[in-house]
């Protein structure tokens, strides 16, 4: 990576480095702001006018008066405080073992769901969908019906549906659909939109996602559980080591 130099202030260099790292602190909205060359120029003046701040405070010996070190001495504080959680948090790992345990212990978690395929035809009376139906016993192909009669959206797919799980479809609709084999067509099944033909297409088992798919984000919620509890063990140990008053 390029490191030239930009500026100078006082004798102190200012990098292409520095800039970069400048532009990394903001915000991506603020970031927006200062593309291209106008905006690295905006960003390098106000690094500039930082080191024209920094300048004036060394010879203004600002750093020995009293506020200051009471700033600095806060600063201090919460970093420590920050960096010593850090430590141990960062101590907390997840091994190979733990993922795999917690993947066969779990697999629940990881089976996808079975799922069937339809196609319908939905009217607004029984007798109309028996007399479908009988129209279909007759040689008219189920798709035909469904662009001739069926008032869903569907019928300009031959009231095809597509595959679905369980959830996705109202109770009733759903329930016929996974009792039936496939290629089936059911007599009418009344749901809070009328009364539908069915016509099982297919079916497909749940897959189970295999480890290495889901292997990071096992990892991750491991390790987020380890470093709550080793957060939660080093404060009660801490509790017991340091006097707490409450006031």
């Amino acid at each position: 990576m390029s490191n030239k130099v930009l500026a100078k202030v006082n004798g102190r260099e200012i990098t292409e480095q520095d800039l970069n790292f400048f532009f990394q602190t903001l915000g991506q909205q603020v970031q927006s702001q200062f593309q291209g060359e106008q905006g690295k120029n905006r960003l390098l003046d106000e690094l500039i006018y930082q080191e024209l701040f920094y300048a004036e405070a060394i010879d203004t010996k600002l750093e020995e008066t009293e506020a200051f070190q009471t700033e600095l001495l806060k600063m201090k504080e919460s970093m420590l405080k920050q960096f010593n959680i850090k430590t141990l948090v960062e101590s907390v790992y997840v091994d190979e073992d733990e993922i795999s345990n917690f993947y066969n212990q779990n697999l629940h978690y990881f089976e996808g769901q079975d799922q069937v395929g339809a196609s319908h035809i939905l009217v607004d009376s029984e007798t109309e969908a028996q007399d479908i139906l009988q129209e279909i016993k007759g040689g008219l192909a189920f798709a035909d019906a469904a662009v001739k009669y069926s008032k869903c959206p569907s019928n300009q797919q031959g009231g095809d549906l597509g595959m679905f799980s369980k959830g996705q479809m109202v109770p009733e609709f759903e329930e016929a659909t996974f009792a039936m084999a496939i290629d089936e067509i059911s007599s009418p099944v009344k749901t809070q939109f009328g009364y539908h033909i069915i016509m099982k297409t297919g079916e497909q088992a749940g897959v189970t996602q295999p480890l290495e798919v889901v292997k990071g984000q096992i990892n991750q919620q491991l390790l987020v559980q380890k470093q709550n509890a080793a957060y939660i063990t080093k404060v009660e140990a801490l509790k017991e080591k340091y006097a707490i008053e409450k006031l």
